[in-house]
């Protein structure tokens, strides 16, 4: 019979293995895990039971608590919508003045348009609605086609530059690349708007260049954005003496957008959104500039 070898520090037996001179207690698995393995074979047996489990085929073990997941999440998208048509039939019967007269109303439409916001036009606009290069801040009263909610819902139901056929379009000509302007006065029209909303650069090195950019101005761009420069919503055309710009406002980005034009697009929501989806997203993108006010 072999003698039991004992570690002559800890005192415990050792398995008889050894790995470089270390030999290997025989410690015994601490009594907490032990418990916590039978504890958790007991819970997966219940478990297996109690809840569906087992993959049978094109079919699985139901379980005897009769836990079916696909029903709750169906049960709950009746409930949702039930209680998502007692307000959404108001906001489709109501108009628009009755709706924001209603702060019930208004405070589902600011919840519920942050959603279908996000899910459709943060993309672009970003989820603040501040925008981002090349599309529009939503949250000033700098608009290309008019403000109200109205022109909103309707902007959004068209597009801009779209395929729909009432789509509303707007094209600023390349007119440096289509050689409807020289240089020199691409690079005068250019200084003439930079004027307008930086004072600082009317100095007299450089009234000369504005003064000649001023009639090239009158001559090919104030039919668009009039001859004060202050825009025309009917065409779309920006105002160009706030400090609001698209496509960024320092001299070298207006002079590289009177040469090559500018033509945005917004997409048409009509076959993709209801009606009353609209709605609410005009409306809560209306409420982004005047909540800030």
């Amino acid at each position: 019979m072999a003698v039991e070898e004992r570690d002559p520090v800890s005192g415990r037996r050792t398995t008889g293995h050894e790995w470089n001179g270390i030999k290997e207690l025989d410690t015994p698995v601490p009594k907490g895990v032990l418990i916590f393995l039978i504890v958790t074979h007991i819970f997966a047996v219940l478990w297996w039971f109690l809840m569906p489990s087992w993959p049978l085929g094109d079919t699985y073990t139901k379980g005897l608590l009769d836990v079916n997941q696909h029903k709750t999440v169906e049960e709950q998208l009746v409930s949702s919508a039930a209680q998502r048509s007692s307000w959404m039939d108001s906001i489709e019967t109501l108009s628009f003045e009755q709706i924001q007269a209603d702060p019930e109303l208004m405070s589902i439409v600011k919840s519920s348009g942050h959603q279908l916001f996000g899910d459709n036009c943060a993309a672009c606009h970003g989820i603040d609605g501040k925008g981002r290069a090349n599309y529009p801040d939503l949250t000033d009263d700098d608009w290309l086609w008019g403000g109200d909610v109205e022109t909103i819902a309707e902007t959004m139901r068209v597009g801009i530059n779209s395929a729909h056929p009432e789509s509303r379009f707007a094209q600023m000509p390349s007119f440096g690349a289509d050689g409807i302007l020289n240089r020199e006065e691409v690079r005068s029209a250019s200084a003439y708007v930079y004027s307008l909303s930086h004072e600082d650069y009317s100095t007299p090195e450089n009234i000369g260049r504005i003064e000649a950019g001023k009639e090239v101005f009158i001559a090919n761009c104030a039919v668009c954005h009039g001859e004060n420069a202050r825009g025309n919503r009917d065409l779309g055309a920006p105002n160009l003496t706030d400090p609001y710009w698209i496509y960024g406002g320092d001299l070298q980005t207006i002079v590289n957008s009177v040469h090559g034009g500018r033509q945005g697009h917004m997409p048409t929501w009509d076959e993709r959104l209801t009606e009353g989806n609209i709605k609410i997203l005009a409306l809560y993108v209306h409420s982004l500039g005047t909540d800030e006010e």
